[in-house]
């Protein structure tokens, strides 16, 4: 490992000189990379490439967060989640993917819509980059979208007091769920 003492980007830059395609798939790309380091040697990467995603922290007029239970293979169990998808050639943007996801997932439509973060889900390797809203003031949607054929989700709400110690037991261990519950720790604490 070397260390580089310096702010200046261009310290720590690599130019990628060849790109090998392994996979190509339905939500994900993988590459292998040959890169240029800063101090001349070569070294491989593998990037996988992935549609952004969004999420949104659900919240109803009772102070209840909504979370989805679904089965994840990668994973290989049950987890609880927020409300999440990816964007894709259907959305305009990530507000417009999070209102498609809010209904196809949800039935829901919020009156307030708002992105307060984005970050990448596993900056190490992969460049998916997720937006996160805070969705409140909910009503049933007037026309229903077609959900994903191959999910089957259940729909769950919880009271903070419950997912705050689900949080402290650990059982919470999906990155977005986690930074969502801390963004309405967060909010309540303002709100005091």
């Amino acid at each position: 490992m070397m260390m580089i003492e310096s702010n200046d980007e261009s310290a720590f830059k690599e130019s990628v000189e060849q790109e090998q395609s392994i996979y190509r798939g339905h939500i994900l790309d993988l590459n292998l990379e040959t890169v240029r380091l800063p101090d001349g040697r070569k070294a491989k990467r593998e990037i996988i490439h992935h549609q952004p995603a969004v999420a949104a922290l659900v919240l109803n007029e009772q102070d209840q967060m909504l979370m989805v239970q679904q089965w994840r293979a990668a994973v290989r169990q049950m987890t609880l989640e927020i409300p999440a998808g990816k964007v894709d050639n259907r959305d305009q943007t990530p507000l417009e993917a999070m209102e498609r996801e809010l209904n196809e997932e949800t039935r829901l439509q919020a009156g307030q819509l708002e992105q307060f973060t984005a970050f990448y889900s596993s900056i190490g390797f992969a460049d998916e980059k997720i937006y996160l809203y805070l969705a409140q003031h909910l009503t049933p949607v007037q026309n229903e979208m077609a959900q994903d054929s191959d999910e089957n989700l259940n729909l769950v709400w919880y009271d903070f007091a419950t997912v705050q110690q689900m949080f402290e037991d650990g059982r919470l261990n999906d990155a977005k769920t986690n930074m969502a519950y801390l963004y309405w720790k967060n909010l309540r604490q303002r709100e005091g």
